[in-house]
C-alpha cells in the first residue's frame, strides 16, 4: 500500500504503524514492509481510506456493525450518558440505571428461562467469565471434579488465555499454551472434512463426537460443552442438518451444561435475535458481545439462565469482575442499539427480505470454476475456493484465499480469507442494491484469482 500511495498523510499513519503499533493477529515483518491500508471514515456499509477509495465492507467491521455506520443515535446516546455519568463501577453493591435496564431488554430477548447477565468488556472475557462461572457452579453443587469444559476444534472463543484455550485453533494454542482441562471434538465441517459421507451422515457422526468425548473423559469430570451455533472466525462453518437436533439429544441424557457462544451470531445475524432461537437449542449459558453495541463501543457478557443462577446465589461471592462491567456508557449505547434493532424491526426484514436474497444472490457464484461449495444462513456466507469441484481438492501451497483477498481490497470489497474459504458478513441494514455490488465484486475478484491461479 505505502509503495502506491498518493497521499502524503497516508505515509504518515504508516510510518506511526511500523514505529509503533502492534495490531492483533498480524505477521509485524510483512506488515512494516507494506503499511497497513488506513480507513478514515464509514457510512452505512460503505467505508473510505485514506487514500480516497470507497470500500464495501461485507465483514460488517469484524461481524458486528449491524445497524451500519454513521448512526448518530448511538453517539447521541454516548454523549448523553457520558454527560451525566460517565463511570461508576458495579462492585461493592453499587448499579447504575443503564446496565440494570440493559440487563432487564436483554432478558426480554432471549430464549425462555435465560434472565440473567453479567457484562463483560468483549466476549473474549465474557468465555473467561463463563468458565470460572461453570466451574463455580458445579463446586456450590459439591461436584468439584466436574471442571472439563468439552468445545470443538476450529471453534473460535476469543484470544484471551481461557478465551483461545477454549477455542480449537492449533496455531493459537502454539504460542502460549493452553488452560487445563479443556478438550475437543472435531467440528462439523462437512464440505472440507466429510469425505464421502452425506452431510447427514456426517452431521450426526459429527454430533456422536461428544458422546464420545463425554463418557472417555467420564461425565463426573465433565463440567460442559461449548460451541457456537454456527463456527464464524473459522470459515462459516454451518453444520449440516442433522448436527444439532442429535447434540440435544446427546445433552438431554448427560448431566452437563450447554453454553452457546453467540458472539457472532446474536443480535440478529442468523435473521433472528440469536443463533440458538434458529436452530431451536435452549442453553444454559450464552456469549454476548459484538452486534451488542453494533460495534460502536466494546461490550461484552454472559448470558446466565435461572437454573445456573439459583445455585450461583447460594454460593456465597463469586469473585470475578472487571473494572468496566456493565460500563454506563457502554450500555447506554447498547439499549439504543437494540431500541433501533426493534423499532425499524431489522432483524424482521433480514429474515424475511435481504437474508433470503443475499442467500440467492450468493449461490449464483457456485457455477464458478473456482468455487466448490456456497453457503450461508441470514447475514453470513462462505465460499470455497477449489481446484478440483468434484474431489474438492484445493490448489496446495498456492494461497488462493489470500489471492482473491487481496483482489477483494483493490476492487472495493471486504471480504475474509480463512484458509481457502472466503467468508462474508455484512452489516444487517445492507440492501438489495447492496447487496447486487457486493456479488458482482466478489465475481469479478474471483475471476481475477482464477487467472492468478492458473498463470
Amino acid at each position: 500500500m505505502s509503495s502506491s500511495s498518493n497521499n502524503p498523510q497516508t505515509l504518515k499513519w504508516q510510518a506511526m504503524s511500523r514505529d509503533h503499533h502492534l495490531a492483533p493477529f498480524t505477521d509485524y515483518q510483512q506488515l512494516s514492509d507494506k503499511g497497513p491500508r488506513i480507513i478514515v471514515r464509514a457510512d452505512g456499509v460503505y467505508l473510505w481510506d485514506s487514500e480516497g477509495e470507497k470500500i464495501l465492507d461485507g465483514m460488517a467491521g469484524l461481524w458486528c456493525v449491524a445497524i451500519g455506520y454513521g448512526r448518530d443515535e448511538l453517539a447521541d446516546a454516548a454523549s448523553k450518558q457520558m454527560k451525566e455519568l460517565p463511570f461508576y463501577n458495579t462492585f461493592f453493591n453499587t448499579a447504575h440505571p443503564p446496565v440494570l435496564e440493559l440487563a432487564k431488554t436483554i432478558a426480554e430477548l432471549t430464549p425462555e428461562g435465560m434472565n440473567h447477565v453479567f457484562f463483560t468488556g468483549s466476549g473474549s472475557e465474557g468465555n473467561d467469565t463463563m468458565l470460572r462461572m461453570v466451574r463455580h457452579y458445579w463446586a456450590i453443587k459439591g461436584q468439584p471434579d466436574k471442571k472439563v469444559i468439552i468445545s470443538r476444534i476450529n471453534g473460535y472463543h476469543g484470544s484471551t488465555f481461557a478465551g483461545s484455550s477454549l477455542g480449537g485453533m492449533q496455531g493459537m494454542h502454539d504460542q502460549g499454551g493452553v488452560v487445563p482441562g479443556i478438550v475437543h471434538i472435531p467440528q462439523p465441517y462437512w464440505f472440507g472434512e466429510g469425505g464421502d459421507k452425506t452431510p447427514e451422515a456426517f452431521g450426526i457422526w459429527a454430533a456422536e463426537q461428544l458422546e464420545a468425548k463425554i463418557l472417555e473423559v467420564g461425565e463426573a469430570n465433565v463440567a460442559a460443552f461449548i460451541a457456537e451455533p454456527i463456527q464464524g472466525a473459522g470459515g462459516v462453518i454451518i453444520p449440516p442438518d442433522s448436527y444439532w437436533p442429535k447434540i440435544r439429544e446427546i445433552l438431554a441424557k448427560y448431566d452437563i451444561l450447554f453454553v452457546a457462544d453467540e458472539v457472532i451470531c446474536g443480535f440478529g445475524r442468523t435473521g433472528e435475535w440469536f443463533g440458538s432461537d434458529y436452530y431451536g437449542n435452549q442453553p444454559d449459558l450464552m456469549t454476548i458481545a459484538k452486534g451488542l453495541t453494533s460495534g460502536y463501543i466494546p461490550m461484552g457478557g454472559l448470558i446466565v439462565s435461572d437454573k445456573v443462577f439459583d445455585v450461583l446465589k447460594t454460593g456465597g461471592d463469586f469473585n470475578h469482575g472487571f473494572t468496566y462491567s456493565g460500563h454506563p456508557v457502554a450500555a447506554a449505547v447498547a439499549l439504543e442499539n437494540i431500541r433501533i434493532l426493534r423499532d425499524e424491526k431489522i432483524i424482521e426484514r433480514v429474515r424475511e427480505e435481504t437474508a433470503p436474497y443475499l442467500q440467492k444472490r450468493l449461490r449464483e457464484l457456485a457455477d464458478h470454476p473456482l468455487v466448490g461449495e456456497v453457503r450461508g444462513v441470514g447475514m453470513l456466507g462462505a465460499i470455497e475456493l477449489v481446484q478440483n469441484k468434484q474431489s474438492r481438492e484445493r490448489y496446495v501451497g498456492k494461497g488462493a484465499g489470500m489471492i482473491c483477498r487481496g483482489h477483494c481490497f483493490a476492487n472495493g470489497l471486504i471480504m475474509r480469507a480463512v484458509g481457502d474459504t472466503m467468508i462474508i458478513a455484512p452489516p444487517l441494514v445492507i440492501s438489495k442494491t447492496e447487496i447486487d455490488e457486493l456479488i458482482d465484486k466478489a465475481r469479478l475478484c474471483l475471476d481475477l484469482t482464477l487467472q492468478d491461479l492458473q498463470k
